[in-house]
């Protein structure tokens, strides 16, 4: 009999534990993980925060039980303390009773998952053990923030990204101030180019958010009244608690030296999900990695990459039940394909925005169309701001990003995302087959019209 050892189950380890016991149902299955819960939907965190959510026991899509009725042997609230890759065994330890056990395994799929970047800040260690400084990453964290929601009157976001912005924006929206705080100068920078991101920023202060960007944060303070004071590179803000959301970096300590990582700890992959054991040449048939603590191929470089994102885990995952015996499925890469909703405006995105490309050193050129959505005669109307980004040799699509007061307008983001997957030019983008009716477009539907506005610039 087969055995395989599962270390970590979120996503990516729910869904390989699932792929490999419907693939191989006699397989002696054993899934690790430190918590007591799984697959826990973290992104809906910030919408429970703002009462969003009808239950929040439904952020979970699967359990304990529903795995160990395909099979799954559950350690729950195991901490696996070592592996030994090579020597297909590891250790763990019940958090409960203390006992640790030894497990000899055939194969192991490494999903254990990213954690919260904590930068080595004075006052953050003691905050974070202290209360006032708070993670959002898993269902404790979930638990903890909507607790101190309830009587917070004002509260600092450090990260401005998809987490920070969601929470500062809820926050704001149950009355409870916010300050949020980033290093680059303009919210979700990393997400969209600053055509969109100064119509989200206008959009936070307009709802009373404090934006407090272009600053660093060198120091929390605890303070006696039982505030902590968040000290940056520009200022001061007191606050009741202060919650970090700037990133995650992969959770891959125990695999260090023994697999091939990125420099900042991904474990690295073939397109089967395979990762190979350091100072060997080829991938292991026994040893994969999924989820975020593996990189993905990123399409529009053609490039491996780190991007930590729940869709690429799920994917990943069900190609290790796939390819567990032999290699037989590819991965087909990443764009990233991201949406969120900040107020009235949707936002969604996908591949590369410039300033991505120039940090990753890539050539591209971009344009920008607003435009409305459906024709002037219809009674109601909103406009799209859609801004399409290309490889002025190649001309291959490389990303595209939308705003707009429309929320279908995310489904946007989904087209150029298969677009790009497919090899697209903005010649082709122009001139693909796009619907017209006036309850949902215009004549030239906003996608065709900014891939002809890239072809004539």
């Amino acid at each position: 009999m087969t055995t395989v050892a599962i270390v970590g189950c979120t996503h990516a380890g729910t869904f390989a534990a699932q792929s490999i016991l419907q693939a191989h149902p006699d397989w002696d299955v054993h899934v690790y993980e430190r918590n007591d819960t799984l697959s826990f939907l973290s992104c809906g965190i910030a919408l429970w925060v703002g009462d969003h959510v009808s239950d929040p026991k439904k952020m979970f899509y699967s359990s304990p039980e529903a795995l160990a009725s395909l099979g799954a042997k559950m350690h729950m609230e195991h901490d696996v303390l070592s592996v030994d890759v090579k020597g297909g065994s590891l250790v763990a330890k019940d958090l409960k009773t203390g006992e640790e056990s030894t497990l000899a395994f055939d194969k192991l799929v490494v999903t254990t998952g990213s954690k919260p970047v904590t930068p080595p800040i004075p006052g953050l260690a003691e905050g974070l053990d202290d209360g006032r400084v708070k993670l959002c990453k898993n269902w404790g964290h979930g638990l903890a923030i909507k607790e101190m929601a309830k009587s917070a009157k004002k509260v600092a976001v450090i990260g401005a990204g998809y987490i920070g912005a969601e929470l500062a924006e809820q926050f704001s929206e149950i009355g409870v101030d916010s300050v949020l705080i980033d290093g680059l100068d303009r919210a979700l920078a990393k997400n969209f180019d600053k055509p969109i991101s100064d119509v989200v920023e206008q959009a936070f202060t307009d709802h009373g958010v404090t934006l407090a960007l272009d600053q660093m944060v060198t120091e929390f303070r605890l303070n006696d009244s039982g505030t902590v004071t968040v000290v940056t590179t520009e200022g001061e803000y007191e606050v009741d608690c202060a919650i970090m959301g700037a990133g995650f970096l992969p959770r891959t300590d125990l695999f260090a030296g023994q697999l091939d990582m990125l420099k900042n700890g991904a474990i690295t992959t073939d397109e089967y999900m395979r990762a190979t054991i350091s100072g060997e040449s080829e991938p292991s048939q026994n040893v994969f990695a999924a989820g975020d603590s593996a990189t993905v191929f990123y399409n529009p470089t053609g490039t491996y990459d780190y991007i930590p994102l729940a869709t690429n885990a799920v994917r990943q995952a069900l190609l290790v039940g796939a390819n567990i015996v032999e290699p037989t499925q590819k991965y087909m890469g990443t764009q990233a394909t991201s949406a969120v909703q900040l107020y009235d405006l949707s936002l969604a995105a996908t591949g590369l925005t410039q300033g991505g490309a120039e940090a990753r050193g890539v050539n591209v050129r971009s344009t920008t169309l607003t435009q409305d959505f459906r024709p002037a005669f219809m009674l109601t109307t909103t406009p799209v701001t859609a801004t399409l980004t290309w490889d002025p040799e190649t001309r291959k699509i490389k990303g595209a990003q939308f705003l707009s007061k429309q929320p279908d307008v995310a489904q946007a983001a989904n087209a150029v995302s298969i677009a790009i997957q497919a090899g697209f030019t903005i010649d082709q983008l122009a001139n693909v087959d796009l619907l017209f009716q006036p309850n949902f477009s215009q004549p030239v539907n906003y996608l065709a019209a900014v891939a002809m506005q890239a072809v004539a610039s």
